[in-house]
């Protein structure tokens, strides 16, 4: 993390003083062209999937950064003012306009599915973009095609992370005829399998 750290920190203070407002995620694209981390790289590039979304163009969100180590250290440079503001990355609400209108237009053109690795916000977070479009915006999009997730938690109705598949139905987030899947194991072990299987390695 602290190899990172300080090249972040001139990034965080460019856009700060400039006032260009980032996602999360593409301060670590930048990074990925770096070619001074690239000795410090624990896996081959072309093992890791934050890479294949650069290189193929998909967007990553990141719910909750401030729930995470570079929350932490980004929140510190402010307090010691050595970054000008909070406003470089943005928030966890313009990250979900930015759903709305990724979801508004992916969908025109085919159903979307939802895979979830592992619980908490990371995973309810994209999902409620649907019920946040039908309910809040009063929009008439198609809900989300099938749903599938890996989780070591705990199965109950009212699970944050363990809730089941049949639950996100009331949620409007999924048709009652939807593929619903839950896989309860670690999702470290499962989900390289199911996607060794899906893209036929």
């Amino acid at each position: 993390m602290r190899h990172i750290e300080s090249k972040l920190l001139v990034m965080w203070q460019e856009a700060a003083e400039k006032k260009e407002m980032r996602m999360p995620a593409q301060f670590m694209f930048d990074l990925l062209d770096d070619e001074d981390l690239v000795q410090h790289y624990q896996i081959p590039r072309e093992n890791s999937w934050l890479a294949a979304a650069k290189d193929a163009g998909i967007p990553v969100f990141v719910p909750g950064l401030e729930d995470s180590t570079l929350g932490n250290i980004y929140a510190a440079r402010v307090y010691e003012g050595k970054v000008a503001n909070h406003q470089a990355i943005a928030s966890g609400t313009m990250q979900m306009e930015k759903l709305i209108h990724w979801y508004s237009e992916t969908s025109k053109h085919s159903p979307i599915g939802f895979f979830q690795v592992g619980g908490g916000i990371a995973g309810d977070f994209p999902i409620c973009v649907v019920p946040l479009m039908i309910q809040d915006l009063k929009l008439d999009i198609p809900l989300w095609a099938y749903f599938c997730q890996i989780s070591d938690a705990v199965t109950s109705f009212g699970g944050y992370s363990g809730a089941v598949p049949n639950e996100k139905i009331t949620w409007c987030k999924l048709e009652p005829e939807a593929p619903k899947f839950m896989v309860q194991s670690d999702a470290s072990i499962v989900a390289p399998l199911v996607f060794a299987y899906v893209l036929e390695w």
